[in-house]
């Protein structure tokens, strides 16, 4: 009975968002719906991720307009008839096309004429016509009441009550940008448009019993299925080469191709962490995914493009090895298990940063290398400041009275307290799609598999979902950020390359740099002006006050001057321990198992990934859990259930394994402080030094005369995967120790 129902993603049309839809479907005991919202697919996932379990079926269709004139409902068979839905709207959004009638001959969907839009003698076998309540009059009157074998119920559901149909009308007024009482009948729903149940439904067309059974009966031949979680592995690329183990053999090879460039010795600690590294990817069924972010920087090297690789995917050794990041993960002691674990439910990701000059060009060669790349979308909302505003317009308020109304809502008038209630009401509604500010994901499936795309001005096809759904059905991001830092190092490079100050110098190796003692003697004194992250009062201010000359504790200030950590009086303890030896004693006394787990921060909680390693080795929570809580802290899934019971879990292990209570509420106060924006370890630690070392190199010619020489990287490190796919391919590699 319900064909067509519609979210608040039916932008500035619906008022009803996907958990209130599903909520209402629940509480009328409605066994199955479909969802159609208008030129637009946002909340087909979430609202199959909700109604998971509920003993409710939802069918997946599209309300086809042109404006807010309605063409023809199309509802999918199974996934294949979704595929073909997205691919016709996802046509009609990038060329800004209007959607014409008759619809298409689709294969595997249904298509629904609203009433006296279609001679009942042109429809095609999977074509129906639908009637609405306030179409029941007309037919009774028209021929095709001798038809209902090409009748079904099409009551749209769009508002809940006159509150919402007045807010819908608002909507419209700001989305066609003229004042409410202007607003064309033809360009609102109409009043009915809202939920009536079965049984309701059954009474009013019980004239037409035929078009009830042939609405059931379409509905019960609708269905489709999309797993949810990473249980069933990703839907990321599947093969980088076309078959697993050749991906396999290839990440392997370039990871033990580049060992003598990253490291000049090798010890059985590197090589045991390389081993476990590669069989969790392998388990995890990650390693085209290495394998993706290893082709894309190495084409960024081969183009003479600077980068930095960040994400949680720099505290894996593979990444180091492949030149994806230029974090050691070794001497920095990274925690791999940050990046990918075998309990992880979360998904994993690389950060690389590119110069804003070359990032579009990036971008349009993973869009070219990979047939199923597309940008991720992210939701603009109304805020409680625009809707106001908007809202005034609406009524026709000048403008200085729509500021009035903002700074004293208490003073308003008539007019603006129903603004004011209204705003309430419509505030956190999705306004329109925008593209995620580096998101791009790369899927084994065609994206039209799960959403339709539309094309912003960037000219890229993106998706209607956002990356929290994305993560939801198993699509893990890769983040291609611009940073203008990069194109600053690049330009001094080209400079100390005029003045024949190049021989030798190698700007990726990490190594060279961090042992450079006026670099380091910059830092100890504050001295970092024009370095990226590191030049604020601030950040100055603590580097003078840690006396940092080391690589170590410049990672350690990078991170205890974030809010979470300064906020919660760990930096100030850091200060303190850092400064004095003896404070150390005393932290290792109280409390040994945390100052074991962070010995290089004296057993205060600094980074992201400490928050995995108190939650599993102090309060004993699985590596699953703990990531949950990290998760959790970092606002991402703070209201979910599954977070409340791993912070219960937190304290009743705790209490179990004998820790003092206080104790245990002190160290749940660092990790919670940890929702104020914590950095993992890793993040951003390549480019200070980058910065500090050519600022110093431009300033004083004798830095660059100094270094030891290092020749660039060889040609036998820019392995082509072509080798290891022909003539070596059939061969089995050995990967003897160096």
């Amino acid at each position: 009975m319900y064909l067509n129902n519609h979210t608040y993603y039916s932008l500035k049309y619906g008022t009803i968002s996907p958990r209130e839809l599903v909520d209402e479907m629940i509480q009328a005991k409605v066994t199955h719906f479909t969802l159609t919202d208008i030129n637009n697919t946002s909340a087909l996932l979430e609202l199959l991720r909700l109604a998971k379990g509920q003993g409710i079926t939802i069918s997946a269709g599209i309300d086809f307009r042109n404006g807010a004139h309605q063409q023809f409902v199309s509802i999918a068979k199974n996934n294949c008839g979704w595929l073909e839905l997205n691919n016709y709207l996802s046509k009609h959004l990038h060329l800004k096309e209007e959607i014409q009638t008759p619809a298409p001959k689709f294969k595997n969907a249904y298509t629904i004429y609203p009433f006296g839009t279609i001679d009942y003698k042109d429809l095609r076998p999977n074509e129906f016509i639908g009637i609405r309540i306030s179409n029941l009059n007309a037919l009774r009157f028209d021929a095709l009441k001798n038809h209902s074998e090409k009748l079904v119920v099409m009551q749209p559901v769009t508002f809940r009550s006159k509150r919402d149909f007045n807010a819908h009308r608002l909507l419209r007024a700001i989305d066609t940008n003229v004042l409410l009482s202007q607003l064309d009948k033809m360009e609102e729903a109409h009043p009915d448009e809202v939920f009536y149940t079965e049984k309701e439904l059954r009474v009013l067309f019980q004239e037409y019993p035929k078009a009830i059974t042939n609405t059931f009966k379409l509905l019960r031949s609708c269905a489709i299925e999309f797993e949810f979680g990473n249980d069933h592995g990703h839907n990321n690329l599947q093969h980088y080469t076309g078959n697993h183990e050749l991906d396999f053999r290839l990440l392997k090879r370039l990871a033990f191709n580049g060992l003598s460039y990253r490291f000049d010795t090798v010890d059985d600690t590197i090589l045991d962490r390389i081993n476990m590294e590669l069989d969790i990817i392998l388990k995890k069924k990650f390693v085209s995914y290495f394998l993706v972010a290893w082709k894309i920087t190495k084409y960024a090297r081969n183009q003479g493009y600077f980068y930095v690789g960040r994400g949680s995917g720099a505290n894996s050794i593979i990444s180091y090895l492949l030149r994806i990041t230029d974090v050691d993960p070794m001497e920095l002691d990274l925690y791999f298990e940050r990046f990918i674990n075998l309990f992880r439910s979360s998904p994993p990701d690389f950060d690389i940063d590119f110069s804003w000059k070359e990032r579009q060009d990036i971008t349009r060669y993973i869009f070219e290398r990979f047939p199923n790349a597309t940008l991720l979308a992210a939701y603009s909302t109304f805020k409680h400041k625009s809707v106001l505003r908007e809202l005034g317009k609406v009524f026709g308020l000048p403008a200085h009275e729509i500021d009035k109304l903002q700074r004293s809502p208490t003073q308003a008038d008539e007019i603006g307290q129903i603004i004011l209630r209204y705003s309430t009401l419509i505030q956190g509604f999705p306004s329109h799609l925008t593209v995620h500010s580096a998101g791009i994901i790369i899927s084994e499936k065609p994206i039209h598999y799960y959403t339709a795309t539309f094309m912003p001005p960037k000219g890229f096809p993106t998706t209607h979902f956002d990356m929290h759904i994305a993560e939801d059905i198993a699509l893990y991001k890769f983040d291609i950020l611009g940073q203008r830092g990069l194109a600053k190092i690049k330009d001094s490079l080209h400079i100390i390359a005029q003045n024949n100050l190049s021989q030798g110098f190698d700007i990726h190796d990490i190594k060279q740099l961090k042992k450079d003692m006026k670099s380091n003697e910059l830092l100890r004194l504050g001295n970092a002006i024009g370095c990226f992250y590191i030049e604020s009062p601030a950040m100055r201010m603590l580097l003078r006050k840690l006396q940092v000359s080391k690589y170590l504790d410049l990672v350690a200030a990078s991170s205890v001057i974030r809010p979470g950590v300064a906020q919660s009086g760990m930096m100030r303890e850091y200060i303190i321990r850092h400064r004095n030896p003896e404070k150390r004693k005393l932290a290792q006394e109280k409390s040994p198992t945390l100052y074991q787990l962070m010995p290089d921060t004296y057993g205060v909680m600094v980074y992201q990934e400490d928050v995995i390693k108190v939650a599993h080795y102090f309060a004993g929570l699985s590596l699953a859990e703990a990531d949950v809580l990290r998760r959790g802290m970092s606002g991402k899934y703070r209201s979910r259930e599954e977070f409340q019971q791993v912070k219960d879990k937190f304290f009743s292990n705790c209490d179990a394994k004998g820790n003092p209570p206080a104790h245990t509420l002190e160290i749940w106060t660092q990790i919670e402080s940890f929702a104020g924006y914590a950095f993992a370890k890793y993040n951003w630690m390549a480019t200070p030094y980058l910065d500090i070392a050519i600022g110093f190199g431009l300033a004083n010619n004798d830095y660059l005369k100094d270094q030891t020489q290092h020749p660039r990287i060889d040609a036998r490190f820019e392995l082509n995967e072509h080798w290891i796919l022909t003539g070596a391919a059939g061969k089995h590699h050995q990967f003897p120790r160096p």
